[in-house]
């Protein structure tokens, strides 16, 4: 059993080995996306892979509040180890862009608990909490629709996408267009959403890759499962 002196002490190189890691470069570009660390991702990859899974040295990282040390902490915890309760509160907390989707897609989607958390969220006037629930909503859109009401979460989307903050607007939008890939019932109709709220229409998007605007993203990736 780690001691917690050897805990801390393994805490701080950790820490010390991504400050080092830091490029200022890497960091003004994810500061423009809300991000607040300048480490490569394919290097703080590499250091997750060599610490490989610790629970104990993940919960401690993420303690330190640090975005960097919070990604490292999401690659080497144990998704099923957390009670819900534990990844409620980390939800909250994430604060970032990119500690909250790591959060939602390698842990809590990977947790027992994910469904009883997306029925709380989808209720939950936090936008953390919300989004993530969203999120989740898309996953069983995509892979479990069974009991799902999808002209409703059409409904929900319409009436309350356009003026969502930015990070649940981006969720919201993820679902729409997941339905109208998923469900060809509901395909004309969430286009005609996408087409009247005009959300993410002039996202810049790089070449190669489908506009995250759900009109085209709907018709380019149906196009390409038909072919």
């Amino acid at each position: 059993m780690t001691s917690g002196t050897d805990l801390d002490a393994t805490v701080a190189e950790v820490l010390a080995e991504l400050a080092e890691l830091e490029d200022p470069r890497i960091r003004a570009v994810n500061e423009k996306h809300g991000d607040d660390h300048g480490v490569n991702l394919t290097k703080l990859r590499a250091v997750a892979k060599r610490l490989k899974t610790q629970h104990d040295l993940a919960l401690a990282l993420w303690a330190t509040g640090d975005t960097a040390a919070r990604l490292v902490a999401l690659l080497i915890c144990r998704p099923k180890a957390f009670d819900a309760a534990q990844l409620d509160t980390m939800v909250r907390e994430a604060a970032r862009p990119k500690v909250h989707d790591w959060l939602v897609n390698y842990v809590v989607k990977k947790n027992g608990h994910k469904e009883e958390l997306r029925l709380a969220w989808m209720d939950d006037a936090d936008e953390a909490a919300l989004s993530a629930g969203w999120a989740l909503t898309t996953e069983r859109v995509a892979k479990n629709p069974d009991g799902l009401d999808l002209a409703e979460l059409l409904d929900t989307i319409e009436a309350g996408m356009k003026d969502a903050p930015a990070r649940l607007q981006w969720a919201m939008n993820t679902c729409l267009a997941t339905i109208g890939i998923e469900h060809p019932e509901h395909r004309t109709r969430a286009i005609g959403i996408g087409e009247r709220l005009r959300v993410l229409e002039d996202y810049p998007t790089s070449p190669g890759c489908i506009s995250p605007y759900a009109p085209v993203w709907i018709t380019e990736m149906v196009a390409r499962q038909e072919a």
